[in-house]
């Protein structure tokens, strides 16, 4: 039985795993915030150097070694193959993420919903229904919570080809569409020439130290590296994929995508005069009152918009949790289900915690450390062990790797000069950036600085 991707599936898997709910509200929110248009030129720099050189580091591990995260790496390894077989643990990010990210994709699932009753009319109104919801609803975070876990888990359990591959070949098209008639809404209100301005002319006395590492960690994290994701999906490639041109297509598609969800979201922001630096808040309070404001057909526009988000969200959680199901479906002999089953059963015990966290009369139980249960699973998984997984991936594939089989995977692709410029960034500049984005995530830069004395 065929299980592989083909060449048009893995693109649109690795496209749905790098497109997610980020591009929805991160990237509109940084790109408002430090100049428009320079932020994304910014931006698409460090995808193309430091994401695109670990996207093709773990691609390398999947494709050569067949074999899932940890194998990969201890089998992989020229020495110390036991030690190396411990970064294996950084699949595990997956499961931190997919627990809360789940939960965040059942809140976008209820305003679909909510979008075919009345909208809220100003600010305060909509801050107040998103209140409610998140800190005392929690029958209503439990059920979509659910529906969106089942939904994507369900799809798992029909493999790669029947299962992950046809859910991207519907899916993404589908969101592609719906961002068009979005987009196309956006061309008759005079706030889509202003959002235009705003993305496409860049002003560069607006970036500063902070927008560049900003910059840099969109890149990193819009790229789907570090968990072991494009290393599992690789294992499935097809050997006639040309490897250089589908990940160049994975680029392109997803910046594309991220500047058509930008287009949007700024015609409405300008279009009513809204604070383009308003923050995450954008979504889930600000947009839902910019469609009350049109009417009839804004709610229309509010489902075609937070449908569209489901479907990208759903396509990146299916990636997130993969690696380690491959991992336990190989090594302990278990069926594809019972795997996951197992990863389930921790994803929904984890999500209803996160779910349980931000409600008023349990939220108390769930605080270590002063923070939430949700904002310690975000900060473990986003912040610390994200970019160490990348590091992982850069000085291993580096340094611990063979160099020839490198070559004769990439060479018959991308040709000598890419190759070696993509080998030099791979070892020494995609590891220093994301190493400056985990050292300012933590203002560790500025105490090193003033140490050194300047």
């Amino acid at each position: 039985m065929n299980d592989k991707f083909s060449k048009i599936g893995f693109i649109l898997s690795i496209v749905g795993a790098a497109v997610g709910l980020g591009n929805a509200w991160k990237f509109p929110y940084m790109t408002g915030s430090n100049g428009g248009s320079a932020f994304v030129l910014v931006y698409l720099f460090f995808t193309l150097i430091v994401g695109l050189s670990i996207f093709f580091a773990e691609m390398a591990m999947g494709k050569i070694s067949r074999s899932d995260t940890v194998n990969a790496f201890k089998s992989l390894a020229l020495k110390h193959s036991k030690l190396w077989s411990f970064a294996g643990i950084f699949m595990i990010t997956g499961i931190l993420v997919a627990s809360f990210y789940t939960l965040i994709i059942g809140w976008v699932m209820r305003y679909a919903i909510s979008s075919f009753n009345t909208l809220p009319n100003d600010m305060s109104a909509s801050g107040a229904l998103f209140e409610t919801f998140v800190t005392q609803n929690i029958f209503e975070q439990i059920l979509y919570f659910s529906l969106a876990f089942f939904a994507y888990f369900f799809v798992l359990t029909k493999g790669v080809k029947a299962g992950i591959e046809r859910i991207n070949l519907w899916l993404i098209p589908i969101l592609f569409v719906l961002l068009m008639l979005m987009l196309g809404f956006s061309f008759g209100m005079d706030g889509f020439s202003k959002a235009t301005e705003f993305l496409l002319v860049p002003d560069f006395s607006k970036l500063n130290k902070t927008s560049i590492f900003m910059a840099l960690g969109l890149a990193f994290f819009t790229m789907c590296v570090g968990i072991g994701c494009i290393l599992s999906y690789s294992v499935n490639l097809d050997d006639k994929t040309n490897l250089f041109t589908s990940s160049l297509y994975v680029v392109i598609l997803n910046v594309l995508i991220s500047i058509i969800i930008g287009l949007i979201v700024f015609t409405f922001v300008f279009e009513f005069d809204y604070d383009v630096m308003s923050g995450p808040g954008l979504v889930f309070v600000a947009l839902p009152t910019l469609f009350a404001k049109i009417g009839a057909f804004g709610n229309i526009l509010s489902f075609t918009f937070f449908i569209a988000l489901v479907f990208a969200g759903l396509t990146s959680a299916i990636s997130m949790v993969e690696p380690c199901i491959l991992y336990l479906h190989k090594n302990f002999n278990l069926s594809r289900v019972k795997a996951i089953f197992i990863v389930g059963s921790v994803v929904y015990t984890l999500g209803i915690m996160c779910a349980l966290s931000g409600i008023n009369d349990t939220k108390h139980t769930l605080e270590f450390f002063g923070k939430d249960f949700f904002s310690i699973l975000d900060l473990l998984a986003s912040n610390i062990l994200l970019p160490l997984g990348g590091i992982a991936f850069c000085i291993f594939v580096g340094f611990y790797m063979e160099k020839n089989r490198l070559k004769e995977l990439f060479l018959p692709h991308m040709g000598q000069i890419i190759f070696n410029a993509w080998y030099f960034l791979l070892r020494f500049v995609a590891p220093i950036c994301v190493m400056c984005v985990f050292l300012n995530e933590f203002d560790l830069i500025e105490i090193l600085i003033s140490k050194i004395g300047f």
